[in-house]
């Protein structure tokens, strides 16, 4: 091949725009996990190459980000302003996401009519109680935290460090500007890592489309149709219906902005893994400050469990119709009230939809074991529940910026070039 020729694919590929690409490695996996089955996994690699990658990038993301956010507000008042918002705003979506996901159940009955038998062999690992979530908070060691990558207390840590920097004036300038440059080289290395992506997802996906094929999914299909419905519909309604009433944005922007990250978060089902998609995508397809978005984003990732509220909703009463347990008003009352305070506590748990689904079952009497049910079909349920998580982040995060006057509507407005 000539030179010219070479130079000419090349340039044509930089003019894809990302989310094309992303999608068409999505699709390439699916149809090579379709037609290669278990084979497929031999293009895994690519997808654990890409995940590496990402994590790779995702401590000193977070730090570099939340000091750079906190010490650009120079203003407690406003840091303050805007934690009170973004944790309202999380708590309030997560009550509508069980809400919605409880109603598409009752809708749908994806349990009615199923004869399925379960073993108990699937455990609900224990949720912390408040009392040991308010204490591990706090690190002991903050290197320790960095390099364990305990979000949680990288966040508390990252968030007294800006503080205190801010608080010291002058003096703090310095740091200040280290961890500015140490934070603008973290976007150029996420901009190097981001184009692996549709290598990496179509690695991951051909994986996931080999080793969960039709006999593992059809007699679960209804339950998986109900989840995947519910997320569309909260992300269409609830998402875009708040960016248009209390921020009068257009939400066809913010969907056209959040496309990256919702592929790259389908695909790893990992919503601290596409936080550092999520931050790019918030400052250059949505216009959101680099303060606001460094600090709403990492508290997001940790938080807010949107796309497992609804997984909660919709499993939770499955099970019950496939145990013939009627639910009360109460029930459900419960479901959401539980679920939406579970959602702080368990957000940094391994395995956090369990967790919550476990003390959301505790409440409404139903049997532990029979999370066995959905556990064959889990990872397809967690890429829908993280692209939700995602989505949300990205949302509130918008809502704040615009609420702050720290989002560039230009930016917002104009039409997708990435």
């Amino acid at each position: 091949m000539s030179h010219s020729a070479t130079a000419a694919g090349d340039s044509l590929w930089r003019r894809i725009p990302l989310w094309q690409k992303i999608l068409a490695g999505l699709v390439l996996g699916v149809l090579a996990g379709a037609l290669l089955g278990e084979d497929a996994s031999v293009f895994k690699p690519l997808g654990d190459i890409f995940i590496n990658a990402i994590r790779m990038l995702i401590v000193p993301l977070v730090f570099s980000t939340l000091v750079v956010g906190i010490t650009a507000m120079r203003d407690p008042q406003k840091m303050g302003r805007i934690g009170a918002r973004t944790i309202v705003l999380y708590l309030v979506t997560t009550a509508f996401a069980i809400a919605i996901g409880l109603l598409a159940s009752w809708l749908f009955q994806p349990g009615a009519g199923l004869d399925m038998s379960f073993e108990s062999g699937v455990e609900a690992k224990e949720a912390p109680s408040l009392v040991e979530i308010l204490v591990g908070l706090v690190p002991r060691n903050p290197i320790d935290a960095l390099a364990s990558g305990n979000i949680l207390q990288i966040i508390v840590f990252a968030i007294g460090l800006g503080i205190s920097l801010t608080l010291i004036g002058e003096k703090g300038e310095p740091a200040g500007r280290v961890f500015e440059s140490f934070a603008e080289a973290m976007y150029k290395l996420t901009n190097f890592v981001m184009a692996l992506a549709p290598f990496g997802v179509f690695g991951l996906i051909a994986h996931v489309a080999g080793n969960y094929g039709l006999e593992v999914l059809l007699p679960l299909a209804k339950v998986i149709g109900v989840a995947y419905l519910a997320s569309v519909v909260h992300v269409l309604l609830v998402y875009s219906g708040l960016l248009a009433l209390l921020g009068r944005l257009n939400p066809v922007r913010y969907l056209q902005g959040i496309l990256d990250a919702l592929v790259v978060a389908y695909s790893s089902a990992s919503s601290s893994g596409t936080l550092p998609v999520s931050l790019r995508c918030a400052q250059k397809n949505l216009g959101v400050s680099e303060g606001v978005a460094g600090f709403v984003l990492p508290v997001g990732a940790t938080i807010n469990m949107d796309g497992t509220a609804i997984y909660q909703g919709v499993v939770a009463v499955f099970i019950a119709q496939l145990l013939g347990v009627d639910l009360s008003l109460m029930d459900y009352g419960m479901i959401i009230a539980t679920g939406t305070l579970a959602s702080i506590g368990t957000a940094g748990v391994p395995g956090a939809g369990l967790v919550m689904l476990s003390i959301v079952m505790a409440q409404i009497g139903l049997p532990l074991e029979a999370i066995a049910v959905i556990a064959g079909i889990d990872r397809i349920l967690d890429m829908a529940r993280t692209s939700v998580n995602v989505a949300g982040d990205l949302m509130v995060t918008t809502l704040v910026g615009q609420s702050e006057g720290e989002l560039d509507r230009a930016v917002y407005d104009a039409a997708r070039k990435s």
